[in-house]
């Protein structure tokens, strides 16, 4: 789905129904994704609780802890200890011990959610504790300076390291977000300094938390929003309630964001439907996707693999056969990364582009791959080629699909998308 003549790098709208609330993010018109919250509650990621170890598994070096939700969360050895960093340049702890040497079974600990539950899978935690503000992620357990990946620029990301090293209180560290590129040094404490207020006055109330518990709750959607979504990029905000829009227009203001100025509200309508934002959740749960050419996409999902399969469809091309199957790849490839984002599809991704002959022929549809995938906010990882000539990626799993929030399995084929003819 794309709007038509929208000219916005990038574009927001959120709408209320009754107790959710939905959002949705355009890039030069065309939808990328798609959130909601009802009641306030949908979102786990981020609260911290207090919850007792119910089994100990040495043969999965894992545990399975009770913090209070339908399902048992699970607690990887790599989580179930304090983070030990390699160096200065890895946000990734250094691996040690076994989980029956760290853990026993109605152990009480203080855990965070940092992946929402899947299907039959409960939350997956961490006793390595974060709270996230806008320009940094704080660190209140760990001495550490962390730079954003995406920040690329040397000089940078030495001016952000010596900010945050004046700024961070002792004994505590920091992560310095993708959206501090560029921002002064008053702005980047101020954060900091809030963010450890947080945890100061939170510290104290942790003990008397009841196990299993809920401890702290991160912000609402429209608060993450601002935290993580309304980038430099974002120069149009669309909403249907003035009290939403005045919440919106103060925060930017208070930072100083041009699309303060461009928040409008249209009261009278269904959002979602005057931006066509639900006929592209519909199409998005296809597994066909049409190509403006006239190719089109076979997108395939299991637990763990999705497949994606390239073909030339309805497109004849005009010259040549070789211009044909070039062409309809890199449209291809742009539509894969949007898909990616939009459909939330994460685990190893395999793509069977239209066989190519020419080396620099896939070496530019590969890195209009890596150009798609390049605003993803979530990481992904183009690996390149396999030997049968599939191309490889990765991409982080965060939170639920959007088939998993927008459908349920068919009770007569159990999912399968086929039905017996006999009896079973």
């Amino acid at each position: 789905m794309k709007l038509e003549n929208s000219t916005c790098k990038k574009e927001l709208v959120l709408q209320s129904q009754s107790h959710k609330i939905r959002a949705a993010v355009f890039e030069q018109g065309e939808l990328m994704e798609v959130f909601e919250e009802e009641g306030g509650s949908s979102h786990l990621v981020g609260n911290i609780y207090r919850g007792r170890v119910e089994n100990v598994l040495p043969g999965m070096q894992a545990a399975f802890v009770d913090i209070g939700l339908d399902k048992n969360a699970f607690l990887y050895v790599g989580d179930a200890v304090p983070s030990r960093f390699e160096d200065d340049e890895k946000n990734s702890p250094v691996l040690q011990d076994r989980i029956e040497h760290i853990l026993k079974p109605r152990q009480e600990l203080v855990v965070q959610i940092n992946k929402e539950p899947v299907g039959a899978k409960g939350a997956r935690i961490s006793v390595n504790l974060t709270l996230p503000g806008r320009y940094v992620v704080l660190l209140p357990q760990v001495s550490y300076i962390g730079i954003s990946r995406k920040i690329q620029d040397d000089h940078e990301r030495e001016r952000l390291r010596d900010l945050a090293e004046k700024a961070k209180p002792e004994g505590m560290g920091v992560i310095i977000r993708t959206l501090a590129e560029g921002i002064d040094g008053e702005e980047i404490a101020e954060d900091i300094a809030q963010l450890t207020e947080m945890w100061r006055t939170l510290q104290p109330r942790i003990p008397h938390v009841s196990v299993p518990g809920l401890v702290h709750k991160d912000v609402d959607l429209v608060s993450r929003l601002l935290r993580d979504w309304i980038d430099q990029d974002v120069e149009k905000i669309t909403v249907d309630q003035e009290d939403v829009a005045r919440t919106l227009r103060q925060a930017l203001m208070e930072i100083e964001h041009p699309a303060a100025k461009r928040i409008f509200v249209v009261s009278d309508e269904d959002l979602f439907v005057k931006y066509g934002v639900d006929d592209g959740i519909r199409k998005a749960l296809r597994s066909k996707v049409w190509l403006k050419s006239g190719g089109y996409l076979v997108i395939q999902q299991t637990e763990a693999l999705i497949v994606i399969d390239v073909n030339t469809g309805k497109y004849v091309g005009q010259r040549s056969l070789e211009e044909t199957v070039v062409h309809t790849n890199l449209e291809a490839a742009r539509e894969i990364g949007r898909q990616l984002r939009l459909r939330n599809l994460g685990g190893i991704i395999v793509i069977d582009f239209i066989d190519m002959t020419s080396k620099e022929d896939q070496q530019q549809v590969i890195e209009a791959l890596e150009s798609a995938c390049s605003k993803d906010r979530t990481k992904s990882q183009v690996l390149g080629l396999t030997q049968l000539g599939l191309v490889e990626m990765t991409r982080k799993k965060v939170g639920q699909t959007l088939a998993v929030r927008y459908t349920s399995p068919c009770p007569a084929c159990d999912g399968s998308g086929r039905t017996y003819m006999i009896e079973k």
